[in-house]
This record gives C-alpha cells, sequence and structure tokens, in this order.
C-alpha cells in the first residue's frame, strides 16, 4: 500500500482551490503558489508519500488555476516550481533530484525548469553592477 495515496491524488485539488480563492481576494497569486507547493512537497516527505508526484501534482494544480483566473501562467508556474525546489532541498540531494526530474517532464522542457530553478548567465550579469575599469 502507498503511503500517502490520498495526498497524491487530492493535492492538485487543493492547490488549485488555494490559489482560485487568492486570486478571488485578490491576494498575492505568486507567494502562495511558491508556498502552497512548498508546503504540499514538505507535508509529502513527513508522511512517507512520493514528493515528486505531490510536486508535480501540485504545480499542476496552479497551473490549472492560472489559466482559470487568467493569470500569467508562466509566472505562476516558475512560482510555483520554485517552492517544489526549496523543499526538495531542505529533504536532501535525492528529493531535490526526483523532483527536478519529475518537473523536466511535467513542464515540458528543460529550458523552463532550469530557468526557475537558477536564473541564466544574462540575467546574472544583468543583475550585476557595471564594472568601472580605470586605465
Amino acid at each position: 500500500e502507498e503511503v500517502g495515496a490520498g495526498l497524491t491524488i487530492g493535492v492538485k485539488n487543493v492547490a488549485k482551490g488555494v490559489i482560485m480563492g487568492v486570486s478571488d481576494v485578490g491576494g498575492d497569486v505568486l507567494t502562495v503558489a511558491h508556498q502552497a507547493v512548498k508546503g504540499a512537497v514538505t507535508e509529502a516527505a513527513q508522511i512517507g508519500a512520493d514528493v515528486a508526484v505531490v510536486a508535480s501534482r501540485a504545480v499542476h494544480g496552479v497551473i490549472e488555476a492560472a489559466k482559470e483566473i487568467g493569470g500569467n501562467v508562466g509566472d505562476v508556474a516558475q512560482a510555483a516550481v520554485e517552492g517544489a525546489i526549496d523543499a526538495a532541498g531542505a529533504i536532501g540531494n535525492t528529493a531535490v533530484r526526483a523532483v527536478k526530474e519529475m518537473l523536466v517532464g511535467f513542464i515540458g522542457g528543460v529550458r523552463e525548469v532550469a530557468g526557475a530553478i537558477q536564473p541564466s548567465a544574462a540575467s546574472e550579469q544583468q543583475d550585476a553592477p557595471p564594472s568601472t575599469t580605470t586605465t
């Protein structure tokens, strides 16, 4: 018998409902997307459920909600993926690897997940202060 089967089945609907409710009251959907997925993954680990499956289903629910509320699906997905990776990072390297692999398949490409996980070199250069050299 799989531990946490109810969690893996229901987490998509819970994540979707939370995002839709927060949107209805004008709350910060991005922050809640991040925290909802992070919380789901953290709790899944605590009860011994498959954190990668829970992460995937929670992200899926958040994305469905973003589509329904007319939100920026890319930004919401990124916030959700970052939440999953943050939670997995607190669990351990094996969890991070499993979550990344599951989300790469779910999101549909390495670029989206890699961009959510770590900024590209180009964006890091844009954030860096201008260099001052004197000759």
